[in-house]
This record gives C-alpha cells, sequence and structure tokens, in this order.
C-alpha cells in the first residue's frame, strides 16, 4: 500500500525535473550565480579594476556569438528534421569543434589590441579570454543539440555547469589575488566546466553515429550548409550583442576609470534584467522555429519577457537602495538615481533579443542590418557623452527606436505568406 504512493511521487518528481518548467529555474539560477559573480567582483576589485573585468566579460559576450549561431541553428535544424537528429548531431559536433579552434586562434591573434583598446593592467587577461572562447563556443553546438531535441534534464545540467563554478572558482581566485587577471583566470578555468557537462550527456549517442558508415565526403556536404546558417545566424548575434555591449567600451574611452567603472556597475543591473528571461527564449525558440506555432509563441514570449522588466523596473525604482547594494554597494552610492534607467535599458535589449532570435527562427537576414545601424548610431551618440547619465540616455534612445522598428518589421513579415517570411 505504502509503495504505489512512494512510486507515483517519484514519477512525478522525475517528471517534474524533465519538463521545461525546471529548466527555466535552473536558467534562473545560472544567472544569478553568474550576476552574483559580478557582484562579487565590483565589492573586492572596486571600480578601477572592475571596469576592465566588465569590458572583458562585455567582449567575451559578443564573441560568443559564434556559440550562440551554433546553438541557434542545431535547434532549428534538429527541430525541423524529426527522425535525423543523430546524423544532424553529429555534423553540428564536427562544425561546432572546428569553429571553436578557429576562435581561439583568432582571439589570441587579437590579444594585443584587446589589450590596447581595453586598457588592461597586461596582455594576461587578454590571452585568457582566448581560452575561454574555446569552451564556450564547444558548449553552444551541444546544447542547440539538446535544445532541439527538447532534452530540458541534460540542457539543464549544461547551464548549472555554466553559471556555477564560475561564482565559486572565479570568487576564490580574486579573494587570493584582486585583480582584474585573476578573475579572467577564474572564469577561464570555470568555463569549461560546461563543456564538459555536455560531452557528458551526448558521449553514447555521438559514439553511435560515429560507428555508423559514411560516404566519402558527405560529412563536408552536409557540414557546409551548417556553415553557411551558422554565419548567419552569428552575424545578427554580433550585431545584438555589440549593441547591448558597445556603451561599456564607449564608457572606458570617453569616462575616467572611476567613472567608467560607475557606469559598469549601472550595467550589472541592466545585464541582471536583460538575462533575467532568458529561459524564455530558450524554451520557446523550438516553437517559433515551426511555421504553425511561431506568432503565437512570440507574442506569448513577449507579453512574459515584458512583465518581467516592468516588475524589474519597478523594483529597481522603488528599492534603489537595495538595488545600490545589489550592484556593489556604497561604491556605487553616485548612480542610485539612476539605476531604474538602466533597468530600462535592460528590458528593452531583453525584449530584442527575444526579436533577434525570432528572426533566426524564420532564417531571415534583412532585420540583421538593422542591429549594425543601430550600432553605428549608438557609437556615434555616446562618443558624444561626458557623463554616466549622458551615456545612459543616449543608448537607450538609440535601443528604443530600434525596437520599435524591429517589432513591427516581424509582425509584418509574420503577416505574410510562409514563402516570404
Amino acid at each position: 500500500m505504502t509503495a504505489s504512493p512512494i512510486s507515483a511521487r517519484r514519477r512525478r518528481l522525475s517528471a517534474l525535473i524533465r519538463s521545461s518548467g525546471f529548466l527555466a529555474l535552473c536558467i534562473m539560477v545560472t544567472n544569478i550565480a553568474t550576476y552574483g559573480f559580478q557582484i562579487i567582483a565590483a565589492r573586492i576589485l572596486g571600480p578601477g579594476q572592475y571596469g576592465g573585468v566588465a569590458a572583458m566579460m562585455s567582449l567575451l559576450l559578443v564573441v560568443g556569438v559564434v556559440q550562440l549561431g551554433m546553438q541557434a541553428t542545431a535547434s532549428r535544424r534538429v527541430t525541423g528534421s524529426p527522425g535525423q537528429e543523430r546524423p544532424i548531431e553529429r555534423t553540428v559536433l564536427r562544425v561546432t569543434y572546428r569553429a571553436a579552434i578557429f576562435v581561439g586562434v583568432v582571439m589570441l591573434a587579437a590579444s594585443p589590441l584587446v589589450w590596447r583598446v581595453l586598457r588592461l593592467d597586461s596582455i594576461y587577461p587578454a590571452l585568457l579570454v582566448a581560452v575561454c572562447a574555446v569552451p564556450l563556443t564547444i558548449m553552444g553546438g551541444q546544447a542547440g543539440v539538446l535544445q532541439g531535441e527538447r532534452r530540458w534534464l541534460a540542457l539543464a545540467l549544461v547551464y548549472l555547469a555554466l553559471g556555477i563554478p564560475r561564482v565559486i572558482v572565479t570568487t576564490a581566485a580574486m579573494w587570493i589575488r584582486p585583480t582584474e587577471g585573476a578573475a579572467m583566470a577564474g572564469v577561464a578555468l570555470a568555463q569549461f566546466a560546461p563543456a564538459v557537462v555536455g560531452w557528458w550527456v551526448l558521449r553514447r549517442r555521438t559514439s553511435a553515429v560515429d560507428a555508423a558508415p559514411r560516404r566519402h565526403g558527405a560529412g563536408v556536404d552536409r557540414m557546409r550548409p551548417v556553415v553557411v546558417e551558422m554565419l548567419h545566424g552569428s552575424f545578427a548575434l554580433l550585431g545584438f550583442f555589440a549593441l547591448s555591449n558597445v556603451d561599456i567600451l564607449i564608457a572606458r574611452n570617453v569616462l575616467s576609470d572611476h567613472v567608467s567603472g560607475l557606469y559598469a556597475g549601472g550595467l550589472i543591473l541592466t545585464k541582471a534584467v536583460l538575462f533575467l528571461p532568458q529561459f524564455v527564449v530558450i524554451i520557446a525558440f523550438p516553437s517559433m522555429s515551426a511555421e504553425a506555432s511561431r506568432r503565437s509563441a512570440l507574442i506569448k514570449s513577449l507579453a512574459l519577457v515584458g512583465g518581467l522588466g516592468v516588475c524589474a523596473i519597478l523594483g529597481s525604482w522603488l528599492l534603489s537602495g537595495l538595488a545600490v547594494v545589489f550592484i556593489g554597494g556604497d561604491k556605487y552610492t553616485e548612480i542610485q538615481d539612476l539605476l531604474w534607467v538602466f533597468a530600462i535599458l535592460g528590458m528593452v535589449l531583453s525584449v530584442l533579443q527575444l526579436l533577434v532570435y525570432s528572426v533566426l527562427a524564420r532564417r531571415s537576414r534583412l532585420s540583421a542590418y538593422l542591429l549594425w545601424i543601430a550600432v553605428a548610431a549608438a557609437l556615434a551618440l555616446g562618443a558624444m557623452q561626458t557623463t554616466v547619465e549622458g551615456l545612459v540616455w543616449a543608448v537607450l534612445s538609440v535601443d528604443a527606436v530600434l525596437a520599435a522598428v524591429l517589432l513591427a518589421v516581424t509582425f509584418w513579415r509574420l503577416n505574410q505568406t510562409p514563402h516570404r517570411s
């Protein structure tokens, strides 16, 4: 009599941890851990050193567009080809490993430029950014396969491995030596964790596919369209991440170290609001890739993203003192009255992120160019600013106009025939 209720509870628990809701929870935990790292870094390092770390993390987000392009490509291809998951998985992973090596080499060659442009203390942190790029890119292909197959538990483990080791390892590194180099050493070491977890959850399936006979030259033929689609996706995502991170690069070059550090502190809140609804994008993307469900999936996702953003804005306005504690404490009180503006910026960017993924889901390319126009506008307006307030309002104005235009273009295209979407 007692075994049956226990078994039922176990089945319910098993179903829960394999659901998209559990994935959403794990992604939120990862985001909390990731921004916990930034809060801890801001406190331990102070505005002077933290400004460099924030700039390198923003650069790493931009470099990560290859990872995200690979993830979006893998997810869309797996979703659109039922029954062909294993061959697609093998092709995607082959492309992923090659892309990871390429990105790592490029970043290694660019490390002297990164050192100079970001005004780092030495070239050592810039070299560590190149190290981070390799496992980060590998994770993209792995996560895309799991996302397309809706293997939410395995994907949840990958995301947990992305966030939790980073905050633990990096905090230990900064505690031992409070410098930007130590912070990036911790980030680089922790970045291998999600790639290892991704390899582990895919190892048996990959081995089974590798054992299958292959026609000579077929692998190259299958990889070519994956590479092309990944490049187009990465181009759009690069535009988004350039737009969402260009302001810290502007701040490092037009503001003093202290003031740019204050701006970087405000961006902790911006990035928290931006990535708070990240689980919405990940869960909704397979549905946005399917023609029958893409419109309803986008509308529901926009409503959820907007609702979370409004809550964050109200919270940062009404509880600005608590928000200052969140971004680093008393060292950042100079920007307390502006934190609600940084929260609005985060909400606008989260809407833009969702719209960009909607573009990728239907393989549209025109909208990507709008992102690059906005990057140019942000650079032009931002370069004329001399204060934190002026820079954040300039960037917010550009992003808000782009969001309105891209939203109109997206729904206009969704109303067209399938051949024109």
